[in-house]
């Protein structure tokens, strides 16, 4: 019997029925949208964020971002949109398994796997950790494969590959901060509510059917573990999105924009439209219920003693 964990690999990331090589994964068109595709918003405020960490770094030149799990990647337009004080010595490396998820590309390097060289800057994963294969045990510590539990089953995640490349991102990183966005938990309280509330499946914007069902035609994403990540290294910074993008200026941001709506709006200017639209993105991503409820959990290298 196959684990749950090849299970997921195949029903996501096979070469030619894999739901990611779909091509629709993340955007408004397809089954779900992530914090960047909501709007420039997110990527602005991610600027912001980086060029804060660049100056606390010294200002290094190279200052390379590695955006993980980068999708068709839309986090790296928003944010060279934004044009951060840090852009002159910014190296952009968007990594993405899947193939039609590289072919979208259009800024900074593209490839399908983390490098080995160290770096000087910052590694971030938006919602990547939850859609890493997991293995699956029941209470006897049987493990679970490719045929579904009932509903009312306690499992237990085991989720090496998140720990995986925790450890990995972590050993490539001379200086800098690892960023992880994602709905998390621990392992003890996923284990003690029903699996179908944390191992879940979205199809067009909505709960799909269980994982094993019609696999490669929908997303299965898992609650991330932050315990188990923590025993690879604790975490410097723990806090939720909402707070997280406050910290670094969101608020600010969406002051600026609706003054830019109205004193341009009377003229049907661009700018003042994309201005107003900042207040509505940032109630999606300030959402504690959606969005603004997701953990925000970052490792700096070195270690702070």
């Amino acid at each position: 019997m196959a684990g749950f964990a090849e299970f997921m690999e195949q029903a996501l990331y096979d070469a030619e029925h894999g739901f990611y090589e779909s091509g629709q994964a993340g955007r408004r068109g397809g089954h779900f949208i992530t914090s960047p595709e909501v709007g420039p918003l997110f990527g602005a405020v991610v600027g912001r964020m980086l060029d804060h960490r660049w100056n606390e770094l010294g200002k290094p030149d190279p200052f390379t971002v590695i955006d993980a799990g980068a999708g068709p990647g839309t986090l790296a337009r928003t944010v060279a949109k934004a044009e951060p004080g840090c852009t002159p010595a910014l190296r952009w490396v968007n990594v993405e398994r899947s193939t039609a998820g590289r072919a979208a590309h259009t800024i900074g390097d593209s490839q399908a796997d983390m490098p080995n060289r160290p770096i000087t800057g910052v590694i971030v994963a938006n919602e990547l950790l939850d859609n890493l294969p997991l293995r699956l045990f029941d209470s006897g510590g049987n493990e679970i494969g490719d045929q579904r539990p009932n509903p009312e089953t306690r499992l237990t995640p085991r989720q090496d590959q998140a720990c995986v490349w925790l450890s990995q991102a972590l050993s490539i990183l001379d200086q800098g901060t690892v960023v992880v966005f994602d709905y998390m938990s621990t392992t003890e309280e996923m284990a003690a509510r029903p699996w179908p509330e944390w191992l879940r499946t979205y199809r067009g914007h909505e709960r799909g059917d269980d994982p094993w069902t019609a696999p490669g035609t929908q997303d299965i994403t898992g609650e991330v573990a932050l315990d188990q990540l923590a025993a690879v290294c604790e975490p410097t910074r723990v806090t939720d999105q909402a707070t997280w993008l406050r910290a670094h200026g969101i608020e600010e941001l969406v002051a600026e924009g609706i003054a830019t709506w109205q004193s341009g709006a009377a003229q049907g200017d661009l700018a003042a439209v994309a201005g107003r639209s900042r207040a509505i993105e940032a109630e999606a991503l300030l959402d504690p219920t959606g969005l603004g409820g997701f953990t925000v959990a970052e490792w700096d290298v070195p270690t702070p003693r």
